[in-house]
């Protein structure tokens, strides 16, 4: 099987460009990596992004609060859960529109980009994909 991750940095949040979603799965899968995924198509607000992440990633309520709770669930209580294979993220049809801008969309990809970071820190991969809509 090809590995489609194999080009790619181990903490790094980019486009999905040519990959497709079930390539990323199966390769996160045969990494025995957590595959996480949020189809956000059918947002419209910063809440209904934050509440669609958090449903389809199956994160503790606090996580759609706001972008700082949803940093916090996925970096420190998944750390302290244990040992932690790496992760495949993918973030698809991030609204684009008046209201979910470019401030927000770029504020939403901070927070993975941070949590890249933090993961790199504990030599743990963690690749965020995503698309617009």
């Amino acid at each position: 099987m090809d590995m489609p991750l194999r080009t790619v940095r181990t903490n790094i949040v980019q486009s999905i460009r040519a990959f497709r979603v079930q390539e990323l799965q199966d390769a996160a899968q045969s990494l025995g990596q957590h595959f996480l995924y949020a189809n956000l198509a059918n947002a419209q607000t910063k809440q209904d992004v934050l509440d669609l992440i958090g449903q389809q990633f199956m994160l503790p309520t606090q996580g759609g609060k706001n972008f700082d709770a949803l940093y916090d669930s996925i970096t420190d209580p998944l750390h302290k859960s244990g040992p932690q294979p790496g992760f495949v993220a993918v973030l698809e049809h991030i609204p684009a529109n008046a209201k979910f801008d470019k401030e927000a969309r770029e504020q939403l990809l901070d927070i993975f980009r941070d949590a890249a970071d933090y993961w790199a820190d504990r030599k743990i991969p963690f690749r965020c994909f995503y698309s617009f809509l």
